[in-house]
């Protein structure tokens, strides 16, 4: 899709990375699929590269500008600065309001014609989303136009992040039971690990990790579970006795823990596919994990007087309907459940849920075809910039 038939649409983005990886994760995704999907020409502004080289290795820490994976990234240093209107491109992209350089804004304006203007939010299921998706902003001083867009899980909102080929990628990877075992081996697993109930656990720091790795030590069965180094780090240093780094694994009764290096997303949408379990957290795994075609829990990012709380209730009640066990463990993994939840009888909490397993995983294909129905996001993004032409 091309705004101008004379020339390819460009588009820039404009990244402060707030939750290390979660702003930068979504931003890269939806710049690659808009380069190599739609053939736009998009440049990237993140004001933090080290957190980006980590989920994608090829980053220079050091370059103003670079080409990634044909995406033009720039090192964004602050909000000083000048700016030509020839420099500002098509659609213009304010990633969850992290406010453009005023200079920036000003060659905006003075451009002919305008960009898009448009502000991506933060992933919600509460249904005011739906009344505010593509709401328009006048700007205050300048002959500009911000609308707000939000992805969501309904035809009323901008959809989810998804790749077009990516369906078909995990189910040549998940019905091939030696591309998973390759993959893990790769990833330092013994083959004892790799027979174990595996989980993936990415959460913030305030997760009752420890609690949880009690119950699963006193458990019948093993479990292997895969942490990416530097997340639950005080539960994970108090489970070896020391600080562990990637490659490292400690096991007490029934319980394994293997430390992860950070891997590029790729490998990361693999791991979700090749584990039994996955735990995510904000934005970015949280979307991928619904791709994974595995059973899931949510980590919410922390925010002020527990709104958060109202939004993994938005999200429960829509995607875990039947499933209480679930919606349960859930509730109290993000403390909105009654009682602290360090006191929670965590061996009883993941008990149910394991025995609503097999209901979690047909829950999670079934979720996916409805997400389907309502396109994909960045194809929704053009679409939605072209009729404000």
């Amino acid at each position: 899709m091309s705004l101008h038939p004379q020339h390819p649409t460009t588009l820039t983005i404009f990244c402060k990375v707030v939750d290390n990886y979660g702003d930068i994760g979504i931003c890269w995704r939806l710049a690659r699929q808009l380069r190599h999907e739609h053939g736009v020409a998009v440049t990237l502004w993140v004001d933090d590269l080290k957190s980006f080289r980590r989920i994608c290795p090829g980053v220079d820490l050091d370059a103003e500008r670079q080409l990634v994976q044909g995406v033009q990234v720039r090192h964004w240093r602050g909000q000083d600065g000048s700016h030509a209107p020839g420099e500002v491109d098509d659609i213009v992209i304010e990633f969850f309001g992290c406010e453009l350089p005023p200079g920036y804004v000003e060659a905006m304006a003075r451009r002919e014609p305008r960009p898009v203007w448009l502000n991506y939010e933060g992933l919600s299921a509460e249904e005011w989303v739906e009344g505010c998706h593509r709401l328009p902003s006048m700007h205050p001083r300048l002959k500009l136009t911000k609308h707000f867009f939000f992805p969501g899980f309904t035809d009323k909102t901008g959809g989810l992040l998804r790749e077009r080929a990516i369906g078909a990628e995990r189910a040549a990877f998940q019905s091939d039971p030696g591309q998973a075992q390759a993959f893990l081996a790769g990833l330092g697993l013994a083959q004892g690990e790799i027979d174990a109930f595996k989980v993936s656990l990415f959460c913030y720091p305030f997760a009752p990790v420890a609690s949880l790795f009690r119950a699963w030590e006193r458990g019948a069965a093993p479990i292997a579970c895969l942490v990416p180094e530097g997340v639950a780090a005080d539960a994970v240093q108090a489970f070896f006795g020391k600080t562990a780094r990637a490659g490292d694994s400690a096991t007490r009764g029934a319980l394994t823990v293997r430390i992860l290096p950070f891997v590029a997303q790729p490998d990361y949408d693999r791991l979700l596919w090749a584990c039994d379990l996955n735990f995510v957290r904000g934005e970015d795994s949280w979307v991928r994990a619904q791709w994974a075609n595995r059973p899931f829990v949510w980590h919410i990012y922390l925010q002020d007087e527990n709104l958060h709380h109202k939004k993994l209730r938005a999200f429960l009640d829509r995607y875990a309907v039947g499933l209480d066990s679930l919606k349960t463990f859930s509730l109290h993994w993000n403390g909105a459940g009654p009682g602290d939840p360090q006191d929670q009888d965590w061996q009883a909490l993941w008990a149910d849920l394991l025995a609503d397993m097999p209901e979690m995983a047909e829950r999670a294909g079934a979720w996916e075809t409805r997400m389907l129905e309502n396109g994909d996001l960045a194809t929704n993004l053009l679409a939605f910039a072209a009729s404000l032409r």
